[in-house]
């Protein structure tokens, strides 16, 4: 790689990574938002090669596929799409693929470009070979997104000289180089640009399995001498995603710190993890707050949105947004047509008996 490629990466992710997420999403620890203090943090534990990469089996698999074939044949890869949940490595993908393919990265995101004129000077700047990895791809400007889909089929872009009627435009040539889109709202990506990426990749959410062995190599990086039983109690509090098992570790780490311990056991992992409120299941005091509104307020619903939100005090876009998901997702709550739903599952987490007819509510 090269070696001008690097330096200042941290904080341009830093600040492209709270652009594309932290401002858009209520900031808890089992958010998978990036956070502002996480950037420094993250680069320490990104893996540099698909080999070390965990998880993602199948992925891993049609990627290195993808990268030896365009080796092979020495020309730049097609564009690349990664699409997912937050958190889950599509940031990380994009550094390995350059680090595999030894080319720069340069790094920026769809809110970062305002207008068609800043993406056009990134283009205009970028080397042979070069990586641009735009996350957030589905936030670019209309017009900045018309100029990406002749730079990524016709490697051209038409710089316009002069203003009103004097105006012209100039096309000029651009070297090869690799598009990585990252979104996590695939579906709001126009067909058109979506049809200029050679490759898609999906990211789903990881297995308890790979979360653990993803806690312990990060273990390792920070240092930590964790049990494998506390590595497995971490990964079930992680919600699927390996950002979170990461800051739930760091907050570990910081705990073990504190209490002067050689070895995280269980134990402490439960220690910690109960002062900052985060239970078995990775639900944290939102969650429950919302499940109690539910089963408590509204005796297993339906109750409206506005009605929960307003019981739990946040707004209905972090209620919708930041805590459904994850009850939907783990069958703690239904969505209706009247309303949300809370599931027996739901009944027993917070330790109260069902209704009989807990399913004829939804």
């Amino acid at each position: 790689m090269s070696e001008n490629a690097m330096p200042g990466m941290a904080a341009q992710l830093g600040a492209n990574g709270q652009n594309a997420g932290a401002d858009d999403e209520y900031l808890r620890i089992v958010s998978a938002a990036p956070q502002n203090d996480e950037s420094v943090s993250d680069e320490e534990l990104r893996p540099e090669s698909l080999d070390s990469f965990i998880g993602q089996p199948q992925l891993k698999a049609q990627l290195q596929l993808f990268l030896d074939a365009a080796r092979k044949r020495e020309v730049p890869p097609d564009h690349i799409l990664l699409a997912g949940p937050p958190g889950l490595g599509k940031t990380t993908l994009a550094m390995i693929v350059s680090h595999e393919l030894e080319v720069p990265i340069r790094i920026t995101s769809g809110p970062a470009i305002q207008h068609a004129g800043d993406l056009a000077s990134i283009l205009s700047s970028l080397e042979e070979g070069e990586v641009l990895f735009l996350d957030e791809i589905h936030r670019l400007p209309r017009a900045a997104e018309e100029l990406l889909y002749i730079a990524m089929e016709d490697f051209r872009v038409d710089v316009v000289v002069g203003k009103g009627p004097g105006a012209s435009s100039i096309p000029l040539t651009l070297p090869r180089f690799t598009v990585i889109g990252a979104t996590t709202r695939e579906g709001m990506l126009p067909s058109p640009l979506r049809a200029r990426f050679g490759f898609t990749a999906h990211l789903d959410f990881y297995p308890p399995s790979e979360l653990q062995r993803l806690v312990m190599r990060s273990a390792q990086v920070l240092g930590v001498n964790l049990e494998e039983s506390a590595a497995r109690q971490l990964s079930l509090r992680s919600r699927g995603t390996p950002r979170i098992a990461n800051r739930l570790l760091r907050r570990v780490r910081d705990w073990a710190i504190v209490h002067d311990l050689d070895t995280v056991d269980v134990g402490a992992v439960e220690d910690a993890l109960e002062l900052y409120q985060i239970d078995k299941e990775g639900l944290d005091r939102l969650d429950i707050a919302v499940l109690r509104a539910v089963v408590e307020s509204f005796g297993g619903g339906p109750v409206g949105l506005n009605n929960l939100s307003a019981m739990v005090g946040e707004e209905s876009e972090t209620v919708e947004t930041v805590c459904e998901p994850y009850l939907v997702r783990e069958g703690f709550l239904v969505r209706t047509p009247k309303g949300r739903v809370a599931t027996q599952k739901a009944w027993e987490h917070l330790g109260k008996l069902p209704p009989k007819d807990v399913n004829s509510l939804f």
